[in-house]
């Protein structure tokens, strides 16, 4: 069975930077590489947001929030997804999850990745 596992979280300061890392596995190489990702992430009480979109063709797209902020990347060869964040604020603080997309095709959510930003 396909599944996602995030991980690199951590508590940073405002300013800092953190890399998170989404392992794809239960499918091909060949299969990985044609599945648009994206980074999700969701903060007590809201509703989980995108975050970022890696696509099969076409451009990368972000949320206006992290724009120039974050950065999408993946290697197929690995089957693994990244996210780049710098310039952390105290509301990026969530827990960060990836899958795929349109989430009407989404694997089984993982355990997430906590991201905490605080002084």
């Amino acid at each position: 069975q396909a599944q996602v596992v995030e991980s690199g979280g951590g508590l940073v300061q405002p300013g800092g930077s953190l890399r998170l890392t989404c392992v794809a596995s239960g499918m091909s190489r060949d299969i990985f590489k044609i599945i648009p990702m994206a980074w999700f992430r969701q903060s007590p009480g809201l509703e989980r947001e995108l975050v970022a979109v890696y696509p099969r063709n076409g451009a990368v797209t972000y949320a206006d929030s992290v724009k120039g902020r974050f950065t999408i990347s993946r290697d197929n060869d690995e089957k693994t997804t990244y996210l780049q964040m710098t310039d952390l604020r105290p509301d990026d603080t969530a827990v960060y999850y990836c899958n795929r997309v349109p989430l009407t095709s989404a694997y089984p959510w993982g355990q997430g990745t906590q991201v905490t930003v605080s002084a």
